[in-house]
Parts: structure tokens; C-alpha cells; sequence
């Protein structure tokens, strides 16, 4: 998830003012009750290879509690070298800049002003369209009502009886039948954390009780991050915390009870072993306690094995071997080529310190078992990149690789433009699963858009998160484990759901 997400620049003064370029987009639409916003961005100063640009930012709609602003630099070789009072980030041409702890409220009407030095090469044109929390600017202000979830779900729940076995059939997943199927649901939280903090396994119940909750929202698949020191039993993991042979356990009888009511599983190598402290990292620990920017050498390729020991034969379970990769990231975004070869081959990679496994080692470590359960592969930038997925794909003897993509309101891919160009070519040729989508807001405007596509599209989703950590951070699903909603984000996801076959 996105504890560790997007990279910092550093804070400066101010720019010079001086009259320059200026491009304004008025107010864009969106499905809040109420929703649209306005930007001016303008070249204060501009010289040999470099400038200084202002962007002012107004919200026309309903109030918000956090934002993210996204755009793309129209011309190669232009970038940000430096920003302020926004956390900025670029992948290629396009640039995000999420809002910080004091100037994420905006009222209606409201405005907040950020910032930053950027370089050029050849040309220096002035972006032309911009978003807000994934929506464009472009136009009008739009009101639509809020989304209520109904009162009789208009499909039923799980039917009874153990979920399917999958496999990949041309760009969809199909049953033992040959049904079409997508996974839809969500994620369930704790197991790639509460053990390596001394917390013990699940952070809250995994039981009967809490499944039934899940069935009542129509959810059909569940992921589930995994650590792999903990799986492994190594010497990094408390006393308090579960380890080895017992956390081993918890993780099968949780997926043999999801798998007997229903639910598919997808289990999620999501923390690992490896020191890195470089761009975008989550922490500077060599213990597997926050995402690293690739699989470890050292201890990832058995854990493979040792899953995949333990799941072959149950193919209602899919393996995602690795949560969010970004060695592009740790690369200082330098040489794509090289990181989409590191992210498939492994082995010594620019910005990362420890061995890295390769996407092909992991999925030849799953295969050596005999299992011939679904893999799930990503891409660079914490997987919402997936434009040379087909070129660098791994290669799988049993054909069953789908590609795993992650969609938050704060990512660099926003809009169904980008969507189309960069997903949607993935999703032509082989299945696609949204293994993370959220938003930061606690409301559901953005999700609304990524599951509507995403069903156009034959692409499958699991909403982050099944836990009852309140919304203030947003990506909360509920507020118990009764499976109670959040305040509009849980009932927006629920709402959709409820609509939904797999």
C-alpha cells in the first residue's frame, strides 16, 4: 500500500517573480456532490536549461481533505528539479504533487498555492490539462448525488461452496468450466506487518464471522500481504511476533477458509528482507519491515517455493510475487530500459544494495514445485506502470501470468486516457488485476472512475483495505469487523460491489 509511495523534494524559499507563460484551466467535473476545480500555472522565470513555474490551485466543488495534482510536461527533457509545498513526483512526462499535512483541507472556493524549479532541453511549452484527485479540469462543475448502497443487493452474495479454480484463458481468467471470471474484492491487511512488529498474526480476527461480513458485501476474492522473514521463521522476527511453522499456518487456515466459503485468495509477497534507503524508500531497516523496490536474493525465491509447496493443488489461490516494484525509483528514474530488465532478470541493480531476484527467478522458484496455481507479475512504479509489461513479461511454461496493476488518486496514471493507452494495451493481450485501488480522501469519486473503467475493460480489483483503522488517511473499507462501511469511501466500494458478478 502506500506507506512509502511517492518521492520527496526538497522545500525552498520562493522564485523570482517576473512576468512569463501562463496556462489557466477552469473548472472540471467529477462525481462528488459537487466538484470541480481551477488551475493557473505560470513560468515566473525561464533561462538556459532551466525555470521557476507557480501553480495556484482552487477547488470549485464540495470540500476536500486532501488532494493530489496531476499533469504532464508536454515536450521530452523537461522535469521538476525542485518543488515546495506540494510532495512532488514524475514518472516520464507526467508529474504528480500530492498535498502536505497543512494545506490538504480545501474548502469550497478554496486555494492553496505550490511550486517548483524544473529543467529543459529543446523546448519548454506550458502543460495544458491538469487534474484533481484524478479528475480533469476542464470545464464545468458538475453535482451528482452522493451513491447510497441499496437496500437488496441487486446480485447475491458468494454462493456457497468453495471458491473456483482459475487459469488464464487468452486475456481473462476462466474456471474449471471455462466461465469467464474476474477477481473482485478487496485487501486484507496485518499479515505483511503485525508479526515482524511483535503483534502477533492478523491485527483483529480472521474467522467465520469476519468471511460472512465479507460475502454480505458481495466480495469474491481477498489479497493478502505476506512477510516473508515471518513465513520463513528468521532470527529478524520478535519473540511476540508469529513466525515460522505458526505464521505458516495462520496463512493456510485463513486461505482454506476463505477458499470453502467462496472467496478466492491472492497471497502478496509484500515486505522483505534487504537494506535500501534511496529514493522512495518506506524505511532503512535490512529487516522486512516496510516495501523494498525489488524481491531479495537471499530469501524471496524460497519463499516461493515454500507457498507454493504448500498451495499446489489449489488453484483458487493466485500468487502476486511481489507487491509494488520501483527500481526505476531507486534508479533516480535514469534508464527505464535497464530497470524493466531489472525488475524481469534480477541479479546487481542500479540505487539497490542487496541482490535482487528477479520476476523470471520467482516464477521459475513456483514453477520447480509443480504448481500450477496463477502468478501475478507487476510493473515499474510501484506497479502503476505497465508500459513495457509485454516486452519484459517472464516467461511461464504453464501460461498462467496475468500482469498486476495498482491505481491510487495520487499515482502519475489518473485518468482513463492514460488507462487506455497504457493499461488497456496490457489488458488486450493477457488478464489484468488492480490487486491495490484507493484514494487518499476517504471518499470514492476516484475509485468510482478505476472500477468503471476496469469493467469496461474485463480488469479485476481488490479495494485496500479490510481493516478497521478509521478514514482519516482514507483506503479504510469499514469501521468493524461486522463489516460496517466508512463514511463515503467503504459505502461507495460496497455500493459497486453489490452490483458486480465475478
Amino acid at each position: 500500500m502506500i506507506r512509502r509511495r511517492i518521492l520527496a523534494a526538497a522545500s525552498a524559499a520562493g522564485m523570482v517573480a517576473a512576468a512569463g507563460l501562463m496556462a489557466t484551466v477552469l473548472p472540471g467535473t467529477a462525481s462528488a456532490a459537487g466538484s470541480g476545480c481551477s488551475v493557473t500555472y505560470t513560468v515566473q522565470n525561464q533561462w538556459s536549461g532551466g525555470f521557476g513555474a507557480s501553480v495556484s490551485i482552487t477547488n470549485l466543488g464540495a470540500p476536500v481533505s486532501g488532494w493530489t495534482l496531476g499533469f504532464d510536461f508536454p515536450a521530452a527533457g523537461q522535469s521538476v528539479t525542485q518543488g515546495w509545498n506540494a510532495t512532488w513526483a514524475q514518472s516520464g512526462k507526467s508529474v504528480t504533487a500530492a498535498s502536505l499535512s497543512w494545506n490538504g483541507s480545501l474548502a469550497t472556493n478554496g486555494s492553496t498555492a505550490i511550486g517548483f524549479n524544473g529543467a529543459w532541453s529543446s523546448t519548454n511549452p506550458v502543460p495544458t490539462s491538469f487534474t484533481l484527485n484524478g479528475t480533469a479540469c476542464t470545464g464545468t462543475v458538475t453535482t451528482t448525488p452522493p451513491t447510497t448502497p441499496p437496500t437488496t443487493p441487486p446480485t447475491t452474495p458468494p454462493a456457497d461452496g468453495p471458491a473456483p479454480a482459475l487459469h488464464v484463458a487468452g486475456n481473462h481468467l476462466a474456471t474449471a468450466s471455462g466461465a469467464t471470471y474476474r477477481m473482485l474484492g478487496v485487501n486484507r491487511s496485518s499479515g505483511e506487518f503485525a508479526c515482524i512488529q511483535g503483534n502477533g498474526m492478523w491485527d483483529g480476527p480472521a474467522d467465520q464471522a469476519t468471511v460472512t461480513a465479507m460475502k454480505a458485501w458481495n466480495i469474491h476474492t481477498v489479497r493478502i500481504p505476506l512477510n516473508e522473514e515471518c513465513w520463513l521463521g528468521t532470527a529478524d522476527v520478535p519473540a511476540a511476533g508469529t513466525s515460522g511453522a505458526a505464521y505458516r499456518k495462520a496463512v493456510k487456515d485463513y486461505a482454506d477458509l476463505l477458499v470453502a466459503s467462496g472467496i478466492n485468495v491472492i497471497l502478496d509477497l509484500h515486505w522483505n528482507y534487504g537494506q535500501y534507503g534511496g529514493p522512495g524508500a518506506g524505511c532503512s531497516d535490512v529487516k522486512a519491515t516496510c516495501q523494498k523496490p525489488m524481491p531479495d536474493a537471499q530469501y524471496s525465491p524460497t519463499f516461493w517455493t515454500q507457498v507454493a509447496t504448500v498451495f499446489k493443488g489449489d488453484d483458487a489461490v493466485v500468487f502476486d510475487l511481489f507487491n509494488e516494484p520501483y527500481p526505476d525509483a531507486a534508479d533516480n528514474w535514469a534508464d527505464a530500459t535497464e530497470a524493466w530488465t531489472c525488475l524481469r532478470d534480477g541479479g546487481t541493480c542500479t540505487g539497490i544494495d542487496y541482490q535482487v531476484a528477479g520476476m523470471q527467478t520467482l516464477v521459475d522458484a513456483v514453477r520447480a514445485t509443480g504448481a500450477t496455481n496463477v502468478i501475478m507479475t507487476g510493473g515499474l512504479t510501484w506497479t502503476n506502470d505497465l508500459t513495457q509489461w509485454l516486452t519484459y513479461k517472464p516467461v511461464d511454461p504453464t501460461g498462467n501470468l496475468m500482469a498486476s496493476w495498482h491505481s491510487y488518486n495520487f499515482n502519475a496514471c489518473v485518468t482513463a486516457s492514460c488507462w487506455d493507452s497504457q493499461i488497456g494495451a496490457v489488458a488486450a493481450k493477457v488478464p489484468v488485476q488492480a490487486g491495490e485501488i484507493g484514494q487518499n480522501t476517504c471518499a470514492h469519486d476516484y475509485v468510482d472512475q478505476v472500477v468503471d473503467w476496469a469493467d469496461k475493460n474485463g480488469v479485476g480489483y481488490t479495494a485496500w483495505t479490510w481493516n478497521p483503522w478509521g478514514c482519516s488517511q482514507g483506503n479504510v473499507l469499514i469501521t468493524d469487523w461486522d463489516g460496517t462501511p466508512t463514511s463515503t469511501y467503504g459505502e461507495g466500494y460496497r455500493a459497486h460491489l453489490l452490483t458486480q458478478n465475478p
